[in-house]
């Protein structure tokens, strides 16, 4: 692993962090054979709007039974919603050790391991066949990656022909300052945000044509404004982002937040279909 990727997993680490959720569970009387995803939602969607845009953006195409991989799983959330909900056989990759270890334990936890499968890799080399999968899946990936082409090729090398990219994530927008740290940075060297006519242009070279587009921002601010003020009370809550974003975590907030409303950051989803060619 090279030095970057090292900072970067650096940056996304918490010791112990599947053993921390548990303790945070027994805290609020709920018991671990009785664990369901809604208890632990708030942590393992590692993204703004959490489990409510997951939904949204596998509302977009049909998934039933499709062989899902989700680039940058984080703790796996998504992949186990896909699982449960669509019976789909899902594959999650992600730099991180530690959130590997912690999605096979919470897959394990709520009984979806026999179709949940977590390893640790980079997205830029993807340990996978050719046309493996009917769907890629990301969110919140992009802007810790340089090699956008890499990152993109691979995508659509692992994906079947006729298969769908399906993506939400942070891209630049205007050339204001952006304040740091932030939830995926935590200095400028660490993040490589682009705005989203560079993914449509590299994806569009792999034969990959855009088939919607979907601009999250204010639904995002309007998350972010809810979610502020429950990190200032105090008291005992469920699993949420601020287990993973660590002490400065209302800071990191409040920096992505100003990059929405100064218009510098952009939020948007989408999906991609991969041409069929001869």
């Amino acid at each position: 692993m090279d030095g970057l990727s090292e900072s970067i997993e650096a940056h996304y680490h918490t010791n112990d962090l599947f053993l921390t959720i548990l303790q945070r569970l027994k805290e609020l009387r709920i018991d671990a054979s009785a664990v369901t995803r809604a208890d632990i939602s708030g942590v393992d969607e590692f993204h703004v709007r959490g489990a409510q845009v997951s939904k949204e953006l596998a509302a977009t195409i049909p998934l039933e039974g499709a062989r899902i991989l989700d680039v940058g799983c984080g703790l796996g959330g998504p992949c186990r919603m896909l699982a449960g909900d669509y019976g789909c056989d899902v594959t999650g990759i992600d730099l991180s050790a530690e959130f590997i270890r912690t999605a096979k334990k919470l897959s394990e936890l709520l009984h979806l391991a026999h179709k949940t499968t977590f390893i640790q890799g980079n997205a830029t080399e993807l340990p996978f066949e050719d046309h493996s999968f009917d769907v890629v899946w990301t969110q919140h990936v992009q802007m810790n990656i340089s090699d956008k082409d890499a990152f993109y090729s691979e995508t659509s090398r692992v994906l079947k022909p006729g298969g769908y990219f399906l993506y939400y994530d942070i891209f630049r927008k205007g050339s204001g300052e952006i304040e740091f740290p932030l939830p995926w940075a935590t200095n400028p060297e660490m993040s490589f945000l682009s705005q989203p006519t560079v993914m449509n242009l590299l994806l569009k070279g792999q034969g990959l044509n855009a088939i919607s587009t979907v601009d999250q921002t204010d639904a995002g601010v309007r998350f972010f404004e809810d979610l502020l003020p429950t990190l200032s009370t105090g008291g005992l809550q469920k699993p949420g982002l601020g287990m993973l974003m660590g002490p400065n975590a209302k800071i990191k907030i409040q920096n992505l937040l100003g990059g929405l409303n100064s218009g510098n950051i952009l939020l948007q989803s989408g999906g991609y279909f991969k041409e069929v060619r001869e």
